[in-house]
């Protein structure tokens, strides 16, 4: 089920010249004016695609937009003033759709711009430009429609990302809102406020002034709770648009039992959206959860998880079924930018929890290292499916009860093969 007023559909263009049948151009629109909100990388080299989408929505204070085209094979990343123009004209060939008389000269623009591939090089613009109008008149409700869209935008992705829900918020428990997601990425994944990319629409009445929080704190702890290989691209942008087709109260608050509801709604769904990035990393084995609990402060949680997520010898010790949780706590031992007593060696345990529910095995507690089951720990690291559970015991001072989650993977010899051969 996919939210009302939204069409989508993806196309053929041949932006990378290896690319000779898979499409490689999406578009996704809405039949009426949408709210927005949008987060993006901060990777100082930023694609112009980021730049021109980042001053759409800016100039239009998030509200107005109509669609989103993404082109996959060219990320059009450190390409100068060229690019930026190319990023634009995208946009204005997908405006020039919907309302073929309108000055664009002096209109802000409502189309937001994507790209993923290659950096440094130039988009073939011509060929994008000119199959924009055939994208727009393809443009449809169904469900294979959407999932064209969602394989457009993948590049060394093996599956399409592409969910959809249905949800009800207390004031209107008699309307059924959608809510929809679609997120392309295997690799370079570590990101800083953002995502790869990663589009959501809904048809529930929210305006720009709710979505902007509300995106925030379900990307803190989803999209930016990922790592594939702790690389953040140039590229990274998550968008929401909401039509409000559906009808209802409009959202004004997150501290109103709507806002609350859909607070949860939106975070579980962007946390399921995103993991699906980390069980089709770049040749990924292993599909791990970071648990740190009993921390002064959820950001200090998240730092500690973070830093273990991107370990390469974590990461190689996992792939490798080598239960070495000294790597697991070297990195918690050396995070960057905790506050004071937030670690403390004494109180602090390690335990592998099996991913089928069995008893959890502890390798650390409060300090003192475990006789660890090797045979035990050598058949929780066969499963696909770990999680590994970092207990804090409370900061120096005692108190402390926040936790903060990460998702990862290991690190494989695919990986390298498959990064050592990208551009060809």
């Amino acid at each position: 089920t996919y939210p009302k007023a939204f069409l989508a559909t993806g196309l053929h263009v041949g932006i990378k010249p290896s690319n000779t049948q898979f499409p490689d151009l999406a578009l996704l629109a809405s039949e009426i004016p949408c709210s927005s909100a949008a987060v993006f990388t901060q990777n100082k080299f930023q694609a112009a695609p980021v730049t021109v989408s980042r001053e759409v929505i800016e100039r239009r204070s998030g509200e107005g937009i109509r669609a989103i085209v993404i082109n996959s094979g060219c990320a059009n990343a450190v390409t100068g003033k060229g690019g930026l123009q190319d990023a634009s004209e995208m946009g204005r060939a997908v405006d020039a759709c919907f309302d073929g008389s309108k000055d664009q000269k002096s209109d802000p623009g409502s189309t937001l711009v994507m790209s993923t591939g290659v950096i440094g090089q130039r988009l073939p613009i011509s060929k994008i430009l000119s199959a924009i109008p055939s994208a727009y008149s393809s443009l449809s409700s169904s469900h294979q429609d959407w999932l064209l869209a969602a394989r457009a935008i993948c590049t060394t992705d093996t599956f399409p990302k592409l969910r959809s829900r249905t949800f009800t918020l207390p004031s209107s428990p008699g309307i059924t809102y959608s809510l929809a997601g679609m997120t392309k990425g295997a690799g370079m994944i570590h990101p800083n406020m953002a995502t790869l990319l990663a589009m959501l629409f809904t048809d529930a009445p929210i305006p720009a002034t709710t979505l902007k929080p509300l995106l925030a704190h379900a990307v803190d702890r989803s999209f930016n709770a990922i790592s594939v290989d702790g690389d953040t691209s140039t590229n990274d942008t998550l968008a929401i648009l909401a039509s409000g087709a559906a009808g209802g109260q409009p959202i004004t608050s997150l501290d109103s039992a709507d806002g609350q509801t859909l607070t949860e709604i939106v975070t579980d769904f962007t946390q399921q959206l995103s993991q699906l990035i980390v069980r089709d990393g770049e040749g990924a084995t292993k599909f791990i959860r970071v648990r740190v609990i009993n921390a002064a402060s959820f950001p200090d949680a998240k730092k500690i998880a973070s830093t273990i997520a991107r370990s390469p010898l974590v990461k190689t010790a996992l792939y490798g079924k080598d239960a070495n949780w000294g790597r697991i706590l070297c990195a918690v031992g050396y995070t960057d930018g905790l506050s004071p007593g937030a670690v403390v060696p004494e109180k602090t345990s390690v335990s592998f929890v099996p991913g089928d529910g069995s008893e959890p095995l502890k390798l650390l507690v409060r300090g003192e290292p475990e006789a660890v089951d090797e045979k035990r720990a050598g058949k929780i690291l066969e499963e696909e499916d770990l999680e590994i559970l970092v207990d804090l015991g409370g900061s120096a001072s005692g108190g402390g009860r926040e936790e903060a989650n990460y998702w990862f993977c290991d690190f494989s010899h695919e990986y390298v093969t498959i990064n050592g051969d990208y551009r060809t």
